[in-house]
């Protein structure tokens, strides 16, 4: 089998369709910390989240020849690591209850925070202690980019649970960084 030096994502995915092994690991190279992190962030728990990732990549290197085009590798890649995350949790049939009073927060307008020495990872510690539906919602939302249409159908809820979520996280972290010292 030929060996290119392969710079691109591109180049490397129609290597991978070649079947060039060396191309799929260094796709995974490219890839694989990054999406280490983003299901780490949903399960919790780093040899749960290095078994998601493998599937994601077994997965993904099946459906490699669907792939399209139409986003970048990486945003394709990373639906796929989100979804077996999700599917993980729901194996493990975590709880992912949400929380009921979601009236308290029905017509509330979302406040404008003042992030100001705040760091990803002091909100990513805080995250740790939401119950893990929210910390699912908050985390899609937040860290991931969804909107609240697609966080309602990736998790089969309705648009304002998902937003009722949110809110209810959002407030839930910002009261654990002002325990902890964080003052906005």
């Amino acid at each position: 089998m030929e060996t290119v030096e392969l710079n691109n994502p591109k180049e490397l995915i129609e290597a991978c369709l070649r079947g060039d092994r060396m191309a799929q690991y260094r796709l995974y190279q490219q890839y694989a910390r990054a999406m280490l992190n983003i299901s780490y962030r949903f399960v919790q728990n780093r040899e749960d989240a290095e078994d998601v990732l493998q599937e994601a990549f077994t997965d993904a290197f099946r459906r490699l020849a669907g792939f399209r085009y139409e986003s970048t590798f990486g945003a394709w890649l990373k639906r796929i690591v989100i979804n077996r995350s999700i599917n993980h949790l729901r194996k493990k049939k975590a709880d992912l209850k949400f929380f009921d009073d979601m009236h308290v927060f029905a017509n509330k307008a979302e406040e404008v925070v003042d992030v100001t020495g705040l760091s990803p990872e002091k909100v990513k510690q805080a995250m740790k202690d939401l119950p893990s539906g929210s910390r699912m919602i908050f985390s899609l939302y937040l860290l991931e980019g969804y909107d609240h249409n697609e966080i309602a159908e990736i998790l089969d809820i309705s648009v304002s649970n998902s937003k009722t979520q949110y809110m209810r996280a959002r407030q839930r972290v910002k009261e654990i960084l002002t325990q902890s010292g964080y003052e906005n």
